[in-house]
Formats: C-alpha cells, structure tokens, sequence
C-alpha cells in the first residue's frame, strides 16, 4: 500500500475531521500508485492520519474511508458503513417511503450516495475510487436491502474533475422510469431515471411539512417547483389556490399529474416560465399572495460566481416580499454551498430592506436529517430555508 506524505503544516484539517487530501497537501508519495488505489495518509512527522482511495489526477488527492490502522477496506468494511447508514434513518425518518440511505461524506463512505424510494435504489459514485468499488457496494445493497432494482445515476458534473465520464443506467433488476413515493401523506410520481438529483428533492422534506403547516386558507405562490413538492404539500395541507412556476415543462407535466395524484388539480395551477420573470410581473401587476415559497437551483457552485449569485438571491427575495400581504409568509432557500448562512440572512435582510417590509423569523431550517453534516465539514451542509413573517 503506497504511503502519501503531507507537507509540513498541512494536516491540520486532516487531523480536525476532514476526510479530503487535497493535491496542494501532498509532499511526497511511497511506494507504486495507481489511480484509485487504497493509500495510507502520513502528516509530515509521521503520523497516521488515515486510510483512503487516491486520485492523482483530481484536486482532492485522497478521501479518507477511515482513520483507524487496524481497519482493513474490504468487504465486511463497506457493509458495516452501510448497516450503520441504515440504523442512523431508522431513528431519524419517518413518514416516508423515500429518503437518502447513504450521505457521502456524512456516512463516511465519500462519494457515495444512495437514495431509497420504496422498492427501488438510486445510487451514485461520484468519484473513481469509490467508482472501483461498485460491484461490492451494489451486490452488498442486494444482500442488506433487497431492492426490486438498482439503477445508476451517476451523472454529475463532478465526476469530470475525477476523469470519469457520466453514466446513466441500470445496475440491477427492473427499474421503470417512475416510480412512486409516499411523504407525510402526499403521493408523489418520480422519475428516477433522469429526474433531478436521483429523481427528487428528499432534502427538503421536512422542510415541506414545516411550510405546508402555514398554507391552510392561503393563496400559495411557488417559485422553481420542479415536480410540485412544496405545491402539492400545500394545497393537500388545504392551500386555497396554488400558483407554482418552473421553466421546465416536462417537469410542471410531471408536477401536474402528482397534484392529480393528490386530487388537488383543482386548485394547482402549473406555470411554464422563468421565475425572475414571473415573480416581477407578478409584482408588477399587483397580485397579492400570503405564502410564496422560493426553492432556486444552486446560483453558484464556486467562490469566483458568488457576488452574481447574491445578486440573484436578492432579486427574487425582494420581489416576493412585495407580492406578501401584511402578515403573510416567506418560505426561501438556497441549496449554494459557496453563499453560507449568515450572507444568506444578510441577503434577505438587504431584500426587505429595499422592499420595505419587517420579517419576523419563524423559523431557520436546514436539509432534512437522512442527509446530515458533519461539523468539521463543512461542504456537507449546504440547504438554508428561512421561514419569515412578513409585516
């Protein structure tokens, strides 16, 4: 096993908690590598940091899968990762047939992440090292899980930067294009083969429940619904009207066959168009809402594009304020790892300023608890949702 040594200085974030060597650590290696191979990790003096896959080729040079010497990668490692994922949601999910089973990073198998929806698996390996150990993962998720299928959806951009190619398909058994989910009572149709991350936003599902508790009577606007989580979640929580916006239609086709589904198509209305835009003429015409709820896509994936991305965050805060009544609700997120929580609330402060409006939180939310993070890691946090009164 070939032997990475730090430069001097450079373990201190390694020694913390964080699993990621980065290229920029790494003062000399031992011994013959081979991209994805396991390694062991060495601080300057000598001291055992951890044992993980390498990647010459990427900026993260080494993730680590453990910090224990005595603790082989082999088989039994990887299913005792997995029984230890499973027990953690039997505490903390409920109410669901679909969650996330395997968190990356936050389960302490990096680059991993499997998704639950009812019978079915959607995994992804996000990275080559963890790519390499496909066939036990996959034949060790038949074995502890009997799934009626897995399918692949390892399509992420990030998997460029390891020198993989994206892939798509399936692994095991059937694994039909939509399949169906249960959460808090609605009903949900997912297409798990080329909906949004594995097919739907598991993260925000406690989110949804805490939003939906304010939508009784209401008149609901949701901007970027995708397929309908937050929409539907409301109108079954006795929403009066629901007006939901996204830019894709095959998406908001989707949406309006799940709020079918729910038998609140009467009171959904499904709109194709940009939201910037909406949310402006919205405001411009003078319609009144008392609960809009914000859920964009990432505005930036890097430090370089953050300033274009509080800019954009500000722009439709400030427009949905003016679209609130007095006493109406602001449910806004950002799933930005880069726009961190406190520039988060500075931006919505700055947005109510200019709208002249005064929030009251309600509440400060994250991503739901089938997708934690660790404190030392910060890359694993990354959903805000501010839930705000508006006056």
């Amino acid at each position: 096993m070939a032997r990475v040594i730090l430069l001097p200085g450079t373990d201190k974030r390694t020694r913390s908690g964080h699993p990621w060597v980065y290229l920029t650590q790494v003062g000399d290696v031992e011994g013959e590598l081979t991209a994805g191979d396991v390694v062991e990790v060495f601080s300057a003096q000598g001291r055992f940091l951890g044992r993980g896959y390498a990647n010459p080729s990427s900026q993260i040079f080494t993730r680590l899968l453990t910090r224990r010497r005595d603790e082989a990668i082999d088989r039994e490692f990887f299913r005792r990762r997995l029984e230890a994922a499973a027990a953690y949601r039997q505490k903390v999910v409920k109410d669901t047939t679909a969650y996330r089973l395997v968190n990356a990073e936050a389960d302490f198998l990096p680059a991993l992440v499997v998704d639950r929806y009812g019978d079915f698996l959607a995994v992804q390996f996000l990275a080559l090292g963890m790519d390499g150990f496909k066939p036990i993962i996959i034949n060790l998720l038949i074995e502890m899980f009997a799934p009626h299928g897995i399918y692949e959806r390892s399509d992420a951009g990030v998997r460029a930067r390891e020198g993989l190619q994206p892939f798509s398909g399936p692994l095991y058994g059937e694994t039909p294009k939509f399949v169906m989910m249960n959460e808090n009572g609605v009903r949900y149709r997912v297409d798990l083969h080329t909906g949004q991350k594995t097919g739907f936003f598991l993260d925000q599902r406690e989110n949804r429940q805490a939003v939906s508790e304010l939508a009784a009577g209401a008149r609901v606007l949701d901007c970027f619904c995708y397929t309908g989580g937050f929409a539907i979640s409301a109108a079954r929580a006795g929403a009066g009207s629901v007006l939901a916006v996204d830019s894709s239609g095959s998406a908001l086709e989707l949406a309006a066959q799940n709020a079918a589904l729910n038998e609140v198509d009467d009171r959904c209305t499904f709109r194709e168009a940009n939201s910037f835009d909406e949310l402006r003429g919205l405001a411009d015409s003078g319609e009144q809402y008392d609960l809009v709820v914000l859920d964009p896509p990432a505005f930036t994936k890097s430090k370089e594009a953050l300033a274009g991305a509080v800019r954009g965050y500000k722009e439709i805060n400030l427009r949905a304020l003016k679209l609130l009544v007095t006493g109406g609700y602001l449910a806004t997120c950002s799933c930005s790892y880069h726009l961190g929580e406190a520039l988060f609330l500075e931006i919505i402060a700055a947005a109510a300023r200019d709208a002249r409006r005064t929030l009251r939180l309600v509440e400060f939310r994250r991503q739901a608890r089938d997708h934690p993070a660790l404190l030392e890691v910060p890359e694993t946090y990354y959903l805000k949702c501010g839930v705000f009164q508006v006056f």
